[in-house]
């Protein structure tokens, strides 16, 4: 990412929470077995996290949530150099909000000015 973004999570958003495999199949390979384990028995039958208040959209074990769930475990998990942290986290949010909402949401809307500086 260039000089004026940083990565920021938006309220209200939740693209991350959608845990479909079909969808992320990336996402499961960069996992270690247990983690895959415990990734797959998040999945909901509508494909979202079991964990995921679809209509607050919200996480309701945020405090809590494993570390494959947290931004700031993602360059670890795809092997991505720390100077390279925020702007993957800003294209793997991008990627998400897109694919859930449309590239004309207001959610990506509202990332994409929550990314940039101020």
């Amino acid at each position: 990412m260039g000089c004026g973004s940083h990565w920021s999570c938006i309220g209200g958003c939740g693209a991350c929470c959608r845990l479909d495999p079909e969808r992320r199949g990336e996402a499961l390979d960069a996992l270690s077995a247990d983690q895959r384990s415990q990734y797959l028995a998040m999945v909901g039958s509508d494909g979202w996290c079991i964990h995921f208040d679809t209509g607050g959209r919200r996480c309701r074990i945020y405090g809590e949530r494993p570390d494959f769930c947290r931004v700031n475990s993602l360059a670890a998990l795809f092997n991505v150099p720390i100077k390279e942290e925020e702007g993957f986290a800003i294209a793997c949010c991008r990627q998400q909000i897109r694919q859930e909402y449309g590239g004309r949401s207001t959610v990506l809307r509202r990332f994409e000015q929550a990314t940039r500086e101020p």
